[in-house]
């Protein structure tokens, strides 16, 4: 194969409405979220596509970043050596980055990288990466807060009716035990050993969040996600002891470090990285690899048309999260959900084509701070 060249990068921002107004105990109610896709070219023609997202507020900065900082990183630069690319954009935006806005646009531009290398390859991007299994188990991830319970409920009944076989649960209510009559009501419907996750989004101080580990402990949560702020380490250890609870974290750690870090001091049991924040593909699978020798578990946040190539290629993984912003009006080729599993596509590249024409009427021009 010859030698090709990063010859140009276009970046492009969309307000990308929710079929339904979702909402947790931290971001609020949320209409929409914000999206920011990359495309690269090389000197072939062959085209890789990356993108990352934000809730409420990011992608302007994260746009700023690719066009005026990264993009001149990566011009001329050969795809195949997306590890060298990937660190000459670390330290390019590192002194103002190490993590937050800079990781995401390292993100976008990374997996449009290994798309591009994938569709050189002629392969499907779980095939590149390695390869493990490309049947993926999954679970819905609802973002229901503010349901009442008989929605909540009525909700898990069309997860089911969808083909999922685990659920994920808002928790973080004005009182403790909202949450327990909530957990509850759900542990009755949907059975004794039926997967079920309760997710906090960081809500809780770390006695709130051992407290309600506790009082939790009998609807035997597979686990308890994000109970408190990221930054707390050893909060994290305490709740894992001392809530005598499976705890999964990382959707807000944004950087290789950070998860060795929580790791390594035994905070988390299902290590939760999303990988349009926290540095991309290239990170993405280094994370894999320090779970997997730690003996943990892989989950995932967010993105699931995309992660789920990387589930595929990754010994340790167990569900993957189907996120509430889903992307299935606006892509070709929406995952499909059979007995609690999808499958990775065979597609070249990660195989998402997003439908441009209805995408259109979202796209954020000028000073699209919101």
């Amino acid at each position: 194969m010859n030698m090709s060249t990063i010859q140009s990068v276009q970046t492009n921002s969309y307000l990308v409405p929710l079929e339904v107004v979702l909402s947790d105990s931290t971001h609020g109610v949320i209409p929409h979220f914000e999206l920011v896709i990359c495309k690269i070219m090389d000197s072939d023609g062959v085209e890789g596509i990356g993108y990352t997202y934000a809730v409420n507020s990011g992608a302007a900065a994260f746009h700023a970043l690719i066009e005026g900082y990264l993009a001149p990183v990566i011009i001329g630069k050969d795809p195949e050596y997306s590890e060298s690319i990937w660190q000459d954009m670390w330290w390019k935006v590192h002194y103002s980055g190490r993590g937050g806005h800079a990781t995401s646009a390292i993100s976008a531009i990374d997996i449009a990288i290994w798309d591009l290398r994938a569709k050189r390859a002629n392969l499907p991007l779980w095939r590149l990466l390695g390869g493990f299994d490309p049947k993926v188990p999954v679970y819905a991830g609802g973002i229901d807060l503010d349901f009442s319970t008989d929605k909540l409920l009525a909700q898990s009944d069309r997860f089911q009716k969808e083909g999922f076989r685990a659920i994920k649960m808002k928790a973080g209510r004005h009182h403790l035990r909202e949450d327990v009559e909530r957990v509850k009501s759900m542990r009755k419907h949907l059975g004794d050993d039926f997967p079920l996750m309760v997710d906090a989004n960081m809500k809780w101080t770390v006695d709130q969040a051992v407290r309600a580990a506790r009082s939790l402990e009998e609807f035997n949560l597979l686990w308890i996600e994000e109970p408190t702020i990221p930054d707390d380490i050893q909060g994290h250890v305490r709740i894992v002891k001392e809530g005598r609870t499976s705890v999964a974290a990382g959707e807000n750690l944004h950087t290789l470090y950070e998860f060795q870090h929580l790791i390594a001091a035994g905070g988390v049991t299902f290590p939760e990285p999303d990988v349009t924040n926290c540095g991309g593909i290239t990170v993405f699978k280094k994370i894999a690899a320090l779970a997997e020798a730690h003996n943990l578990p892989l989950t995932s946040h967010g993105v699931h048309d995309l992660t789920v190539h990387l589930m595929a290629s990754i010994p340790n993984r167990t569900y993957m999260e189907i996120h509430g912003f889903s992307l299935d009006r606006y892509i070709a080729h929406p995952v499909k959900i059979q007995e609690g599993h999808t499958v990775a596509p065979d597609r070249k590249g990660h195989g998402i084509e997003f439908n441009w024409k209805a995408l259109a009427p979202h796209k954020l021009k000028g000073d699209f701070l919101v």
